[in-house]
């Protein structure tokens, strides 16, 4: 990403949507019996409780940013293996939900602006961006390498030994995904996959 509009008119969609993100896996917590998310801040949708430094730099570098992961305490949860599953999924079901309703923002607009409007152009860039960069976020994080939520999802499903496997990998986990990324094209991969997405969506 190194085009400067392109990353100012980035900057509040990637704000609502890792805000709507985190904020889906915290309310479904909630809903499930887990009061964690509550007590840390982070059943809202105010970005600050959710924003992560190391995120937004990784979107800035690689095209690809994520949020502070919200804290869950699986022993307050009734069936802790299926309610992760909800919780996990909970995440990019969001991003997808908010990228359905760029679309259709963008369907709405795009008859009312001129090629003169400058402001006009902007908006609906803005609103072609929020619906690739919740494609693009759900993607990403139903990846199965943790800490993202695809490593979660397929802890819930695979026999408990392949999900202990998968839980060690989480200290080196997102030096893991700067590597893929950087270096063996799960960028080109993923914004494919956005790519191809979003023209579904539009």
């Amino acid at each position: 990403m190194t085009d400067l509009r392109e990353i100012v008119l980035t900057i509040p969609v990637f704000l609502l949507a890792i805000s709507f993100h985190e904020y889906a896996h915290a309310l479904t917590a909630v809903r499930l019996g887990d009061p964690t998310p509550r007590y840390r801040g982070r059943l809202t949708l105010n970005f600050h409780a959710h924003f992560s430094w190391l995120g937004a730099l990784m979107l800035i570098i690689a095209g690809i940013g994520w949020a502070k992961p919200v804290e869950i305490n699986t022993r307050n949860l009734r069936n802790p293996k299926t309610d992760m599953l909800w919780i996990s999924l909970a995440g990019p079901t969001a991003n997808l939900v908010l990228a359905v309703a760029f679309a259709m923002l963008v369907r709405l607009a795009i008859p009312w602006v001129t090629p003169a409007s400058i402001v006009g152009r902007s908006v609906v860039t803005m609103l072609y961006l929020g619906v690739r960069l919740n494609v693009l976020l759900a993607a990403f994080n139903l990846i199965p390498i943790p800490p993202l939520d695809g490593a979660k999802v397929a802890n819930a499903l695979l026999p408990s030994h392949w999900g202990r496997a998968l839980e060690s990998m989480e200290p080196w986990g997102f030096v893991i995904i700067f590597v893929l990324l950087r270096f063996f094209g799960l960028d080109r991969l993923l914004y494919t996959v956005a790519a191809t997405g979003s023209r579904i969506l539009l």
